[in-house]
């Protein structure tokens, strides 16, 4: 069931899904997994439902992907792309040279596969834009200050690349055909197809996260190399909260899944978080989803 894709950075990638065809010109190399079981039913939380199929990165972004979407859109980066704490903090790992106009970014070493952090939500949408092949204020958010200052943005229609939301990101996540037995649906409590989790360590544990503070940070996308969800995605439990699209109150959006410094108990599908949109903070990342035009 992990249909694994991989889309090559600046060429023109198809996906055919049920419900209808899409292509994308990516701008750089996003793993995804393909969710499907069209239709399924909601959690009893009310989350989980998505009547389409989509593509759903594999992984969180990483500090890589990043630094190529701020080395293409940030030469003098108007828009805030780069928090200067992604090079002072210990945490961030994106360094960045130069003066406005032709400033240039680069990984840290050793922090290249390990998810972003210190980026908003807005940052995120961006990327989304960019990875889409339009500009970084349109495409599959149309960005305005009108709107991102209300926190009224949604995705438009015909949205290519987005950020995920929730239901998107908790199907992906929880959701297995056959969790109460073959062909009948459910959730799991935790994004390891379980409902406990395992010690940190050793990162063969098919149910390990990265929590409690024990491995000091994030780590690099999927350590935990047997701790998948069904549909095949890695770090959805532990590691960086992820921002979804999900407008809960005022000026935040949603975010799910725990992070690295945290307990248990923020890591289950039972856990909804949230922060101001703009909010950039060590402890927050994102991961992207791709699919055909939403009905």
């Amino acid at each position: 069931m992990k249909n694994i894709q991989t889309l090559k950075a600046a060429a023109l990638a198809a996906f055919t899904m049920a419900g209808g065809a899409m292509s994308a010109q990516a701008q750089t190399t996003i793993q995804t997994v393909t969710v499907g079981d069209v239709g399924n039913a909601a959690d009893t939380s009310g989350y989980g439902a998505v009547a389409y199929s989509y593509a759903i990165g594999t992984y969180e972004v990483t500090n890589t992907q990043y630094v190529a979407f701020l080395n293409a859109v940030a030469q003098e980066d108007t828009n805030g792309l780069y928090n200067t704490q992604m090079g002072s903090s210990q945490y961030g790992g994106i360094t960045r040279s130069g003066t406005s106009g032709s400033y240039t970014y680069a990984t840290k070493t050793g922090f290249e596969n390990k998810p972003v952090n210190y980026v908003s939500f807005w940052d995120a949408a961006r990327f989304a834009n960019w990875q889409s092949g339009g500009s970084t204020e349109t495409g599959s958010y149309t960005l305005t200050s009108e709107g991102i200052s209300a926190n009224t943005i949604t995705r438009n229609g015909g949205a290519n690349w987005v950020v995920a939301s929730e239901n998107e990101w908790y199907k992906a996540a929880y959701y297995s055909p056959d969790r109460n037995g073959t062909g009948a649906g459910g959730y799991w409590l935790h994004a390891t197809q379980s409902t406990t989790l395992g010690q940190n360590n050793p990162f063969t544990d098919a149910n390990g996260a990265n929590i409690n503070g024990s491995n000091g940070g994030a780590l690099p996308v999927g350590s935990y190399a047997n701790a998948d969800s069904y549909y095949g995605t890695f770090d959805q439990g532990g590691n960086l909260w992820e921002w979804n699209e999900a407008i809960i109150s005022g000026t935040a959006r949603g975010l799910r899944g725990g992070s690295w410094g945290l307990s248990e108990g923020p890591l289950r599908s039972s856990f909804r978080y949230l922060n101001a949109a703009t909010d950039e903070d060590f402890d927050i990342g994102f991961r992207v989803a791709s699919l055909a035009p939403i009905p």
